[in-house]
């Protein structure tokens, strides 16, 4: 008998997916924190890197305690909409006192005043974020329509981040004079509104699913306590491998992505600070079709398969640009004239942002799909938990990728100060940047092809899972 699945509509999709986009703009604003906290307030790198580490480990703590509360909520406004709002409120209370009042507090209390502004914000973070992962059960549950938030999710992540990024390169830090104080105010005051308004745009789109009698019945037979978390990850091998597989992948995108690892490579290697973002616009195009792609092959042959197909092309595109930034003249490449370095620069980033794209894209739905497991194996009902499951071993591996950009700069000298633009070019700085932009995220691609090799979830088995869960629905309904 053919399974008849819980499918969301189109307009559903799309404004859930907001919910996402509403916390990645603070994610992607916290990416130039080390530039506020080391050039304006004055804290040294080193600090600056070890608290974002630690803090990072305080968020993945805080992660399968805040997915039990958001399981066991089942009142008259949802399980996860009043999380989402509730999140997004912390967060943008936090970054306005964190990068509007930290440089003013005395210099004695600056340190400890930033770093509990800073666990505080981690909260907010995990509350919205946790019902995105796992609002998606409740959304839909067909196969064929999951990749398809991945689709949407990552084509708006492409257009956030360019459209940052150039905000930043080509308009504030020429506006400001650099990452001044100035610089961050004005950019909390466009993006913190932004990222409200998307959340209550979110809120409406999973507003008809979000109700008690969409889990109700299966959360009266499929409760689990506290104590039970660490046997639940035990027993899903589907999560485990999904973690090691993504928080690999994420670290390596954090690394490469980073605002330090961008002044290096394009405000001196390259010497032109505002090609990122030119550079940013020219692929989104490109990298929105590739998305369209990718995302049709994971519904059709599986989030995994595609994650496999596109973790390799990933590699080897980064292999090839490797090669030409090695062996060509990076200052050669500049979009006032198309030349040889200019046109393969383009054409193989595009190829490998948008490969590795795709599979941090595809991670999201692949939770939805372990809770599916979980409640297949066990008879738990755990969606808010499986995300915050992935969330804790992701932020744990991906909160050293700050540090270990601060750590790789301290080592070629830069001990007081990031680079800045401008600096003087060092066979030693080339080297370092090839490392974080090259290196790294190749070595975590190869993390995710091995464990990608023993997840459990390819086309076959999420069917034989969704069957098992429709009856188990019906068996719930006569009881």
């Amino acid at each position: 008998m053919e399974t008849k699945y819980n499918r969301a509509k189109w307009w559903q999709l799309l404004l859930f997916v907001f919910n996402n986009t509403a916390s990645n703009i603070y994610l992607m604003t916290m990416n130039f924190v080390s530039y506020y906290a080391n050039g304006v307030v004055g804290l040294g790198v080193a600090f600056v890197s070890n608290v974002i580490m630690l803090s990072r480990f305080w968020d993945g703590v805080t992660d399968p305690i805040i997915g039990f509360i958001v399981d066991k909520t089942n009142g008259k406004f949802g399980k996860f909409r009043p999380f989402m709002i509730l999140g997004n409120l912390i967060m943008l209370g936090c970054v306005i006192l964190m990068f509007t009042t930290t440089h003013q507090v005395p210099q004695g209390f600056r340190g400890i005043y930033w770093i509990i502004i800073y666990l505080i914000y981690i909260i907010g973070y995990t509350f919205q974020n946790s019902a995105t992962r796992g609002g998606q059960t409740v959304l839909t549950n067909d196969p064929k329509q999951r990749p398809m938030f991945a689709r949407i999710d990552s084509i708006i992540n492409a257009l956030l981040m360019t459209g940052l990024t150039v905000y930043v390169t080509n308009y504030l830090v020429s506006k400001h004079n650099g990452f001044t104080a100035s610089l961050f105010s004005e950019l909390i005051a466009t993006l913190g509104p932004a990222s409200l308004v998307l959340t209550i745009l979110a809120i409406i789109g999973i507003s008809e699913k979000d109700k008690p009698e969409n889990y109700a019945n299966l959360a009266k037979t499929a409760s689990y306590g506290f104590k039970d978390i660490f046997r639940i990850i035990k027993g899903n091998r589907a999560i485990q491998m999904l973690v090691l597989a993504a928080s690999t992948d994420k670290l390596a995108t954090q690394i490469r992505s980073n605002a330090t690892t961008g002044v290096m490579l394009y405000g001196i290697v390259m010497g032109n600070y505002a090609l990122l973002g030119s550079i940013s616009m020219i692929v989104l195009v490109p990298n929105m079709i590739l998305i369209i792609v990718g995302t049709s092959i994971a519904a059709r042959l599986s989030s995994k398969r595609a994650t496999i197909i596109f973790t390799w092309m990933s590699i080897i595109f980064t292999i090839l640009l490797a090669a030409l930034l090695i062996f060509g003249d990076p200052t050669q490449i500049s979009l006032e004239h198309f030349g040889f370095m200019t046109i393969g620069y383009l054409f193989l980033y595009v190829l490998a942002n948008g490969c590795s794209g795709i599979t941090t894209g595809l991670a999201t739905p692949m939770i939805a799909d372990c809770a599916d497991y979980e409640l297949y194996q066990s008879g738990n009902y755990a969606p808010a938990l499986m995300g915050t499951v992935f969330g804790f071993f992701d932020k744990v591996v991906s909160s050293f990728a700050t540090t270990i950009v601060g750590y790789c700069v301290v080592a070629i000298g830069f001990v007081d100060q990031l680079p800045q633009v401008g600096d003087a070019y060092s066979t030693s700085l080339f080297w370092m940047t090839m490392f974080l932009f090259i290196g790294i995220p190749i070595i975590g691609w190869i993390c995710s092809l091995i464990a990608m090799k023993f997840y459990p979830l390819d086309k076959e088995k999420m069917i034989e899972v969704q069957e098992k869960i429709a009856d188990m629905k019906k068996e719930t309904v006569k009881a």
